[in-house]
């Protein structure tokens, strides 16, 4: 054989190999997951001296209050970049040449944004929408001295859409972390992070509102209590710092709220007591520990607090309590109404779902109930987070073949669906019994509809109404119709694709 016939030969084997290679880590199926990493505990301190006192901020003029509060915060904020895989996600895809290994691998594109250093050892708090699909050694992190690192993930949170990195470093600049549950509206907060890919930019505004409920995060368990404000949040925003004229990170800039895709005066940031606890949780164990109370809520509104005969109208209203759950125990029943925990006053339905999520399983706390007229004291003792048993099917028993199945049933069988006055529309799917009974889902909910502003979405199974089991579409909506007459609103049990439990009181 010919010397050029060899290394013709050779290279051939060579490319066969490579291209080998590429197609089993494509088949894994972890090849492309996130590379966790190993976890060690580290200790997160929130500093209760911030590095300017109210003496010297009453003294300051606020052009140099900024310029300090700037110079000190901006080197805790990060810079990120993930490379994630292309599955219909609005962003920036990697330029290529087209050629031939396009047909082979994945596509990808680098996402952007920002993240907070909270331990002077390289951990570093963002949102879980940043680095959401990350690619295995995917994400990189530059900090405001132009140093770069590979990060790697500690845990994500859904539910609160953060997310706790680590990079290998030390004697990083931190912030100090501040008390979310002490800012007011109208006060001066900063906002700093890397919007358009603009690394370390700073802008300013005031607290615009708090405790707001946005529907943003798609999750069955979200919690949304986020501050609002108008300083000027874009994309890349995300996992920055929103800090108080102290110099103290009061929240994680998160959202806008938008018709154009940028600012447009209304930003979003998740409180920083909520954070910490859930960074804390993150590093200490990979995962959120969150106490549950068992109760499905909802606001107290005047035609609630005229039902309740209230003289003021305050509280968060116990729409349903689980017999099996926490608050059950303790002795809080349906139509209580919730006015406080642990002292502080609760006026919304998310305001109660983020205090109860600052504690642990098997914590107690006191809630200051109404119940027809007098104030009560309920010591609960919070249950973690029951996601019910897959079935287990008995493969002893004799199967029903397909043919004994559908003899029973008309050939022109279909599967029904009804739409709904509350936003929603319902299939029913005959049940695997042969009996009468169907499986209710629903298969779309419009936006901007009660429905939807409630936290329903489609594939979530409808098993009660107002505590009572529904096994067809005539009984779901012979029910409905009752509730709205009489009460004004219907309460939905329903289960997730999850196989979570989940609650919705929606109103006519």
């Amino acid at each position: 054989m010919k010397k050029r016939d060899i290394a013709l030969t050779g290279t051939l084997l060579v490319l066969i190999g490579i291209l080998i290679g590429i197609l089993i880590s494509m088949v894994r199926p972890d090849s492309w997951g996130n590379d966790f990493a190993e976890v060690r505990v580290t200790e997160i301190q929130r500093s209760s001296q911030p590095f300017i006192n109210q003496e010297d901020l009453a003294e300051m003029d606020t052009r140099f209050l900024f310029q300090k509060i700037a110079q000190e915060v901006t080197p805790a904020v990060v810079y990120l970049e993930t490379t994630v895989q292309v599955q219909g996600r609005g962003v920036e895809e990697e330029s290529r040449d087209n050629g031939i290994w396009d047909r082979f691998l994945p596509r990808r594109a680098r996402t952007v944004g920002s993240g907070v250093i909270i331990s002077s050892d390289g951990y570093i708090l963002t949102n879980n929408h940043v680095i959401q699909d990350a690619v295995g050694d995917g994400i990189n992190v530059t900090l405001s001295d132009k140093r770069s690192y590979p990060a790697r993930i500690v845990g994500a949170d859904p539910s609160t859409d953060l997310a706790v990195l680590k990079i290998n470093a030390e004697n990083l600049k931190t912030t100090v972390v501040g008390n979310s549950d002490h800012i007011d509206v109208g006060e001066w907060v900063l906002a700093i992070g890397n919007p358009f890919r603009l690394r370390s930019t700073v802008t300013a505004g005031i607290v615009s509102a708090l405790s707001r409920d946005v529907q943003i995060i798609n999750d069955a368990m979200s919690i949304e209590s986020f501050i609002q404000t108008d300083a000027a949040i874009n994309r890349g925003n995300s996992g920055g710092a929103l800090v108080n004229t102290s110099g103290e990170l009061i929240g994680i800039n998160t959202a806008i709220a938008t018709q154009s895709g940028n600012y447009q005066g209304y930003g979003f940031a998740v409180p920083s007591n909520l954070a910490l606890k859930v960074a804390g949780d993150l590093i200490e164990f990979g995962e959120v520990r969150r106490g549950m109370l068992g109760v499905s809520i909802e606001s107290v509104t005047h035609p609630i607090a005229r039902d309740l005969d209230m003289e003021t109208i305050e509280g968060v209203l116990i729409v349903n309590a689980q017999s099996d759950g926490a608050a059950f125990e303790a002795g809080i029943r349906r139509n209580d109404v919730v006015l406080a925990v642990n002292g502080k006053n609760v006026n919304e339905a998310n305001q109660l779902q983020e205090k109860v999520a600052m504690y642990r399983p098997e914590d107690v706390v006191t809630l200051t109930i109404w119940r027809k007229g007098e104030r009560l004291e309920k010591d609960v003792k919070l249950r973690e987070m029951q996601v019910p048993e897959p079935e287990i099917l008995d493969f002893d028993e004799e199967p029903v073949e397909p043919e004994q199945f559908f003899e029973e049933r008309p050939e022109d069988y279909g599967i029904e669906e009804q739409s709904f006055d509350l936003g929603f529309s319902v299939q029913a799917i005959p049940g695997l019994s042969g009996d009468d009974s169907y499986e209710l889902i629903v298969r779309s909910v419009n936006r901007e509809t009660e429905a939807w502003n409630r936290g329903l979405r489609a594939e979530y199974q409808i098993l009660e109404v107002d505590d009572e089991p529904v096994r067809s579409l005539r009984e779901l909506e012979r029910r409905i119709n009752k509730s709205m007459q009489s009460d004004g609103s219907v309460s939905l049990k329903t289960r997730t694709p999850n196989a979570v439990t989940a609650y919705f009181v929606l109103n006519r």
